[in-house]
């Protein structure tokens, strides 16, 4: 059997009965470690779940798969998931190779992000697409994602930013001459997407366009979501460029139409003085 296990967002201890009973018992356990992480390191959940965990990085997940699969019609198999199991495209690739091995599969869940950014006090119910912001480089500044927020802005609804996290990720060069050297781990803050947001807005502007979103859109920016450490803040589009949430992960929200309730919550959660600043982006 191939389990698919979710371990939710905050540290060892957030994975379900259901799962870490299954966990004890599989005769391998891989830790899947690109699309997300947890805020404890990888032997604090081998102490807690009494089992040697193998690291899944892209390249394996991506172009190893049959090796996680290997023998996983006769033995145990558990794939664990940071969140909730099919947060990634890999994770569906991976069942379908399973399901054409003849490898039967079972999913355990768990928190997300798309449940848990409820916690903002936003309605789950008015959320319309989510959007991944991804990092730029000199030579490489997407748009596309844009054309989501603007419909789901043109449909009242708010908009979900899931940010770039580049784990174990190799330089052009080093890809080109096919050397195993790795960059240090970048996580995409809040204030850098804030500040893509608003050169896409600056971008529009200039082409003559109406963007969806301007300086002064509502926004929240959310770090560590589902931790001891969680922190939340919401202000404007502009204030996100400087406001200071600490370490990863970070998401953000872009606003659209705001029930009085909705409103009320996010009071609960304003953007500190010092952090308000009028920032050079």
């Amino acid at each position: 059997m191939l389990y698919l296990i979710g371990l939710g967002l905050g540290d060892a201890e957030d994975i379900t009965v259901k799962g870490l009973e299954i966990v004890k018992k599989c005769n391998r356990v891989y830790l899947e470690s690109y699309t997300s992480i947890l805020a404890v390191e990888k032997e604090r959940l081998e102490q807690f779940y009494g089992r040697p965990l193998i690291t899944a990085d892209r390249q394996v997940v991506e172009q190893e798969a049959e090796q996680i699969l290997k023998d996983a019609n006769e033995i145990d198999i558990a794939f664990l998931v940071v969140g909730d199991p099919f947060g990634a495209t890999t994770h569906s690739d991976l069942v379908l190779r399973a399901v054409k091995m003849g490898i039967p599969y079972r999913i355990v869940h768990n928190a997300s992000i798309l449940s848990a950014v409820g916690c903002c006090g936003l309605q789950l119910y008015n959320f319309g697409e989510v959007a991944s912001i991804v990092f730029w480089t000199r030579t490489w500044k997407p748009e596309s994602f844009f054309d989501r927020v603007k419909t789901n802005r043109q449909n009242g609804l708010h908009t979900l930013c899931l940010l770039d996290l580049q784990i174990r990720e190799r330089s052009l060069e080093n890809l080109i001459k096919g050397r195993k050297i790795y960059e240090p781990p970048r996580f995409m803050t809040v204030n850098q997407a804030a500040q893509q947001l608003l050169e896409i807005v600056q971008n529009q502007r200039a082409r003559g366009e109406e963007p969806a979103i301007t300086e002064e859109t509502i926004c929240v920016g959310l770090a560590r979501v589902g931790s001891e450490e969680q922190k939340i803040a919401a202000g404007t589009l502009k204030q996100m460029c400087t406001v200071d949430l600490g370490g990863p992960l970070h998401s953000l929200i872009i606003t659209g139409n705001l029930h009085p309730l909705e409103v009320e919550m996010l009071k609960l959660f304003p953007v500190p003085e010092n952090d308000s600043e009028t920032p050079s982006c």
